[in-house]
């Protein structure tokens, strides 16, 4: 099929992912789960407001069904240089990350990971389909579809009315 393939999936738990030890993670694991996937980095300006804005949300949300999925990715000025395990780690003990931070990917480009190709075929944003920057945020309901996408500036906190009314507790 090569890199022009089309994406036929129609739902997000269609898909199997790496995680950050290189493991295959299913992401029908997530289904009745309303999911936020972020593309994030840990050297970049928005950083330190996103990671601490999504572990709160997460708190506050997890025993509500809401999952983060955090896929690293190196795209934009080289801002998440380590390994994945190097940028798992760096979520899990710098900001008490406890959502799953999943092997590094590519978003944008023919290599592009297939459940971003996914993800912005379902939402395209201001500059097309192509993420902007680290922090693109895509909301997605508990059946695999995206609602919404976000993004690098906008803060997690700023979406919590949209992820109450994605879990029902409007």
């Amino acid at each position: 099929m090569g890199a022009l393939q089309s994406v036929s999936e129609k739902s997000i738990h269609e898909f199997t992912v790496k995680d950050a030890k290189g493991r295959d993670v299913n992401l029908s694991a997530y289904k009745d789960k309303v999911i936020l996937v972020v593309n994030v980095a840990s050297k970049c300006g928005f950083t330190n407001s996103n990671y601490t804005q999504l572990t709160e949300l997460y708190n506050r949300y997890k025993d509500k069904g809401l999952e983060i999925l955090a896929f690293p990715c190196n795209q934009f000025l080289k801002q998440e240089p380590g390994t994945s395990q190097e940028a798992e780690e760096f979520a899990c003990v710098r900001y008490k990350a406890e959502y799953p931070i999943f092997g590094k990917i590519r978003v944008n480009g023919p290599n592009a990971a297939p459940v971003y190709k996914f993800l912005k075929k379902m939402k395209s944003g201001f500059l097309g389909s192509r993420i902007k920057w680290n922090f693109t945020k895509f909301l997605v309901d508990k059946e695999g579809h995206v609602i919404q996408r976000y993004g690098p500036t906008t803060p997690p906190l700023a979406i919590e009315n949209d992820i109450k009314e994605a879990l029902g507790k409007a």
